[in-house]
């Protein structure tokens, strides 16, 4: 018997009301060539395999996309190989948005400075932000340093945060049947419906 929306947990809520639906990712113009190995129902099942992939993998490509509508399509076309959750996938991205990005390429260029040795100056990039600089202003900045800095820091970031989120919602999924087993049993002892 399928669950309702009330019975499921608030983790599968929140994400199924943040994830694009299969008929969404259907319409769209990018997906419509790989519709048929997209809507592939092991693709959007929540099981104990599929859901911690598609949390690393949105990690990955929320990080390193930063494109809010290409994440979603970048996730979903990725999650084919690797067979990660599409919903999870997508969710997950949102964790680069216009708030957290500053943050993300400050954080980045730091850590690409210190794992590859390099100068580049994370405060000249806020200064850019907040004089809205024009392209020409933004090509001289990456002509130096901050180019490597920041793609490397970039990938370096999203290999640990995928790694991270993939452990964390390998635990939450265990944590979660555990849980439910518990319940139950003890319903089952207790009388109560199995």
């Amino acid at each position: 018997m399928a669950k309702t929306n009330r019975e499921s947990g608030p983790f599968v809520r929140w994400v199924r009301r943040h994830s694009p639906s299969r008929e969404e990712l259907a319409r769209n113009r990018l997906i419509r060539p790989f519709a048929s190995r997209v809507m592939h129902s092991y693709l959007w099942r929540f099981n104990r395999r599929s859901v911690p992939r598609g949390a690393a993998l949105g990690m990955v490509v929320g990080i390193l996309v930063m494109v809010p509508g290409i994440q979603m399509i970048a996730s979903a076309l990725l999650a084919l190989p690797f067979r990660a959750n599409i919903p999870v996938a997508a969710a997950v991205t949102f964790t680069s948005n216009p708030i957290t990005t500053p943050f993300i390429i400050i954080g980045a260029i730091f850590v690409g400075n210190e794992v590859f040795g390099l100068e580049a100056d994370p405060a000249h990039f806020q200064t850019l932000v907040e004089r809205q600089a024009g392209v020409s202003e933004w090509f001289a900045w990456f002509a130096t340093d901050a180019a490597p800095a920041m793609l490397g820091g970039l990938l370096v970031i999203a290999v640990i945060s995928a790694v991270i989120a993939y452990l964390l919602a390998d635990w939450f999924w265990r944590y979660r049947v555990a849980r439910r087993w518990k319940r139950r049993h003890a319903g089952g002892e207790d009388g109560g419906k199995p």
